[in-house]
């Protein structure tokens, strides 16, 4: 009796280890032929079971892209208050071209995570908080929204250096660690303009 209630047992351990095996395969993204083609793909990234068709990106693609699109947010809003209060006409171009640089990033960074089946920022993340990222907090922003003049240009270019610093440690990151090319060029880009325009600035600021 004991030997038919173990092989029972075992038949059930059996059963549901290949169920396990299953729902592995099933989160690895139709694992049937992608597996073989792929051997040693579970060490290649973090982000091993991301289906392959979504093209090779990793966590810390996801990462840059989900942080950069709030940090980029925060910009062109900054860059909107320029438009209305700064005195400087290269504070009010500047901005102009921070706009014109940051918008169209957003919306493709937006586009490569819902290309992921990532979750995109809501529109109102990442306020108040990241000062890792050189972000400025609601009462900083505050601050600028109260400044005009010649006070709102220096606390602009002040708060947007921090805030470009942050961009392009960002940046550097995503190219050490990313996966995904475009968005390694991405940063690339990133670090050249935005380290350009952080020179621009202190430039101004030792101006004023």
């Amino acid at each position: 009796m004991s030997t038919k209630r173990s092989l029972i047992r075992r038949a059930t351990a059996v059963a549901a280890a290949a169920t396990a095996a299953l729902v592995l395969a099933a989160c690895g993204g139709n694992g049937d032929d992608s597996g073989s083609a792929h051997n040693g793909h579970n060490t290649a990234s973090p982000s091993a079971s991301a289906p392959a068709q979504q093209g090779d990106h990793n966590a810390a693609d996801t990462a840059f892209a989900q942080g950069m699109i709030p940090h980029h947010r925060q910009a062109v809003e900054m860059a909107d208050l320029a438009a209305t209060r700064a005195e400087s006409a290269e504070v009010k171009k500047l901005a102009d071209e921070i706009k014109k640089a940051q918008d169209p990033e957003i919306k493709t960074l937006s586009g490569w995570l819902t290309s992921w089946g990532e979750q995109v920022p809501a529109e109102d993340a990442g306020h108040g908080g990241h000062d890792m990222s050189g972000m400025m907090t609601d009462e900083e922003m505050k601050q600028l929204e109260a400044a005009s003049g010649k006070a709102f240009d220096t606390a602009f270019l002040t708060m947007m250096v921090k805030h470009h610093e942050g961009a392009v440690t960002m940046a550097k990151t995503e190219q050490a660690d990313g996966a995904y090319q475009p968005a390694k060029d991405m940063a690339g880009q990133i670090i050249t303009s935005q380290s350009a325009e952080i020179d621009r600035m202190n430039t101004l600021l030792g101006k004023s």
